[in-house]
């Protein structure tokens, strides 16, 4: 069932609020792409942010949607120009996010969904901290992890090997993010990073012109 907005409608059209970069990180497995499509279910203010890839589409990936999906020579090009906010390499392939989209977004008061791993996270603390609510999703267990990987067909058994072994680095850098969920319970977890978005997007130095919104109530006018 979708649940309506947690942020009410702004109180005054002298107070404007600036979006936010919403992380979302967790080893392969943890759930983090399905908590991704709840959110952006039921939150109308929240988009997501379509990274450049160079891995081929798999099966059921749209251009534009899943991925901007591009040639090696592109995404150095863009790397070269600081057109991107962060890029990795992860597993052989380059993943990053470019920058003038996200902008846009900020600026209208809108807020931009990433799914990306910790090394992506830690450029984007770099270059837009002010900006940057992160959460690192974990597993209730190593086993379930590994049940997940293994549910999901899309890879090898070589590969989930791979993504077991990767698993163990990823979260070790949990202590990095401003919050942590452990994602036993979907429902609940979707939840807690909705009412971590309420309160986020209430801030004070994400509403402008606040500041000159109090003079006018202390003036009385």
């Amino acid at each position: 069932m979708t649940r309506p907005p947690l942020t009410p409608a702004p109180i005054t059209s002298e107070i404007h609020r600036r979006g936010l970069l919403l992380v979302l990180s967790s080893p392969s497995g943890a759930g983090k792409s399905t908590l991704c499509r709840r959110l952006l279910a039921e939150e109308p203010e929240l988009s997501m942010s379509v990274s450049l890839t160079t891995r081929p589409p798999r099966s059921g990936e749209v251009e534009g949607v899943h991925y901007h999906f591009v040639e090696h020579a592109r995404f150095d090009r863009m790397v070269a120009a600081d057109g991107l906010m962060e890029h990795a390499t992860v597993f052989g392939n380059k993943y990053g996010t470019p920058r003038a989209p996200v902008d846009d977004q900020l600026r209208q008061g809108r807020d931009v969904l990433f799914d990306i791993d910790w090394q992506g996270t830690q450029q984007l603390a770099e270059t837009a901290r002010d900006d940057l609510v992160s959460v690192f999703i974990l597993p209730p267990s190593a086993a379930e992890l590994e049940r997940r990987l293994h549910s999901r067909a899309q890879d090898s058994a070589a590969v989930i090997a791979q993504r077991m072994a990767k698993a163990s680095d990823e979260m070790s850098h949990w202590a990095e993010y401003d919050y942590v969920i452990v994602n036993d319970d979907l429902d609940l977890s979707v939840v807690r990073i909705r009412a971590i978005l309420a309160a986020e997007r209430l801030k004070r130095r994400r509403q402008a012109g606040l500041a000159d919104f109090v003079k006018t109530l202390q003036q009385g006018r």
